[in-house]
């Protein structure tokens, strides 16, 4: 029973915690009780010399004004001097323990927030902008940390400081205490009736906010596009749509929270002027003193600003529980792809490999009886499809654009899982493994290649970090990329740029295969990889793809037909589909799809080499 009541009041506890969602917040508030711990014993501390500090007022007038002498002013003074500094120096304590806690709620959620974006799949990725991440990471964080540690300041100290006069007052007279805090009742009813709308537009204005992060980020990234499309007019529109949108948004919220404020600052007037007219009728009779009579009104002034505090603190909490929402929307959320605990318990995760365990994976890919829809379609891309990949098999993927080809990478890879059905890596389902172990032995070169910010060095070591200088230039020189690196200013060392702008796109895929080379892969994927490098270089890498593929499992998604004639299994895919498979050829005989396509590129190539001559 008694086990049972504890449970009780812990739930009652929370629940108001729950209600503006600062629950989720508890572990990272946990880790700093200390801080905590220090920032409510100091602000107890200001708030209690803060209601003590008018009663000097009251002393000073009773016993130095009234009585026209100076007897004792001395003591007087250094005892409120020593006390204001108490105050200023505990008050610096207290800020600074907020300002700490700020930058280390700051720096633990957005590492919880990097961390989990790195877990989650694919997919996530396909559904939610850049912007709104960066959103949920940078601002939504930002807004949280500050509202929690500067917020429990001001709020421990706004309780302290209105109990406490509320104390004193009723000591000095009941019926002036409850003049000045008639307004309380009022603050509530008020605060209860504006809450939802409040909460409603809050709510409204940050994804607005966040679709306006959005089209700057891209309108950014996407400078050199909206230029040579001439589209700058209509980015411009849409983007104004964007502030327009936010603008009658935040002018409507900010409507709202003027009369909330407006109504709240009406009743503590009432309250000040019920004070003034009730306490002048009293010291007139003599019932109280003048001393007194100023502390209230010390005490009528000073309860507004917890009351408005009060105010701004609920709508500020009505705020943040839309920052918390979102950001816990990203933390909480379920990756597609995700390891079992089995997987975990023998490999590790992503963030701690236990490398101990890893079987060598030798390349033998199956799928069996696979059927496979993306999770935002409706239509099924595979339907109890099985085959056979042996260790070495270099498998094509063909078809026209957007047919749907990097559906059967993305199953190899476990970028995404199979609806139903199994796909073996080795002879065992790739489930029973962790995604790390398999990622760690695939080389991945995509048709878009992406390099981090840093140097070329750094860029390959990405690859395989306990690699040598010399391995580094083999690398490079397996995919005729050492002449990239050698006119660079500073060789490996040379930085590349955000997102490698410093260079062109056939130098970053060079930069890319030789990172992909590093990584030793058992497994090779090409996503359309050389269709940013011109004929010539493609030819080079071309011959040195075929030597380190020799051996090696690989599944080449081709963008000139002509790469792929020596392929063992091709696979042709139309309307997301794989409709035909076979050898080059067995295809050109059936005279079918890839027959097509083959003759429709074959006829392309010599117009163009016609062309070229002429």
């Amino acid at each position: 029973m008694t086990k049972k009541i504890k449970n009780n009041k812990k739930a009652e506890k929370t629940k108001g915690l729950k209600f503006f969602g600062l629950g989720k917040l508890k572990p990272y508030i946990k880790t700093y009780k200390g801080i905590f711990a220090t920032i409510i014993i100091a602000t107890l501390a200001v708030g209690v010399i803060n209601v003590i500090t008018p009663l000097f007022q009251r002393y000073a007038i009773d016993n130095f004004i009234a009585n026209r002498t100076l007897d004792g002013l001395a003591v007087f003074i250094m005892l409120y001097v020593l006390v204001v500094a108490a105050s200023v120096v505990i008050d610096f304590f207290g800020s600074y323990g907020c300002c700490r806690l700020e930058m280390f709620m700051l720096r633990d959620m957005r590492r919880t927030a990097f961390n989990h974006l790195q877990t989650l799949s694919v997919s996530y990725y396909n559904m939610h902008s850049v912007g709104k991440l960066h959103a949920r990471v940078m601002s939504d964080t930002s807004v949280i940390g500050s509202t929690v540690a500067w917020d429990t300041y001001q709020g421990v100290w706004n309780i302290v400081y209105a109990l406490g006069t509320a104390v004193v007052m009723f000591i000095l007279d009941p019926i002036l205490a409850l003049c000045v805090l008639v307004i309380v009742p009022i603050v509530a009813l008020v605060s209860v009736y504006f809450q939802r709308k409040l909460t409603k537009l809050h709510r409204e204005t940050r994804e607005i906010n966040s679709e306006i992060t959005g089209g700057f980020n891209e309108g950014i990234t996407g400078a050199a596009t909206s230029k040579t499309l001439a589209v700058e007019d209509k980015l411009d529109a849409d983007f104004r749509k964007k502030t327009d949108a936010m603008k009658k948004k935040g002018s409507k919220l900010g409507h709202h929270r003027a009369l909330f404020f407006s109504l709240i600052a009406f009743a503590a007037s009432i309250a000040l002027a019920l004070v003034l007219y009730y306490g002048g009728i009293i010291t007139q009779k003599g019932v109280i003193e003048i001393g007194t009579l100023s502390v209230f009104m010390t005490y009528a002034q000073g309860i507004v600003e917890p009351v408005q505090w009060s105010v701004d603190a609920i709508a500020d909490l009505i705020s943040v529980k839309v920052n918390i929402e979102r950001f816990t929307a990203l933390t909480e959320s379920a990756s597609d792809v995700k390891d079992t605990p089995e997987a975990v318990e023998k490999y590790g995760d992503c963030f701690n490999e236990k490398r101990e365990n890893w079987e060598k994976l030798v390349g033998d890919v199956e799928f069996d009886d696979v059927s496979f829809k993306y999770p935002d379609g409706d239509e099924y891309v595979l339907e109890h499809f099985d085959l056979k990949v042996p260790q070495g098999t270099n498998v094509a993927i063909v078809g026209e654009t957007g047919a749907g080809k990097s559906t059967l990478v993305n199953l190899v890879c476990r970028f995404f899982e199979p609806t139903s059905g199994r796909l073996l890596i080795d002879g065992k389902d790739a489930r029973e493994r962790s995604v790390q172990w398999l990622h760690s032995n695939i080389g991945y070169v995509l048709q878009t290649p992406h390099l981090f910010s840093g140097t070329v060095r750094e860029n390959l070591l990405y690859g395989n970090e306990n690699a040598t200088d010399e391995q580094l230039y083999a690398a490079l020189d397996s995919v005729n990329a050492r002449s990239v690196v050698e006119r660079m200013d500073k060789g490996l060392d040379s930085e590349v740029g955000e997102g490698g702008n410093t260079l062109s796109t056939g130098e970053k895929q060079l930069l890319s295969f030789a990172r992909a080379i590093l990584v030793n892969p058992a497994i090779f994927v090409l996503d359309e990889a050389t269709s940013s490098i011109d004929t010539l270089t493609e030819k080079l890498i071309q011959n040195a793809i075929e030597k380190l593929m020799d051996g090696r499992t690989s599944f080449v998604i081709a963008h000139r037909l002509s790469t792929i004639r020596s392929a063992d299994v091709i696979l042709v895919v139309d309307g997301g589909k794989i409709v035909e498979r076979g050898s080059h050829e067995e295809l050109l005989k059936s005279r079918g799809v890839y027959y097509n396509l083959y003759i429709k590129q074959f006829r392309e190539e010599q117009s163009m080499t016609s062309g070229a001559r002429e």
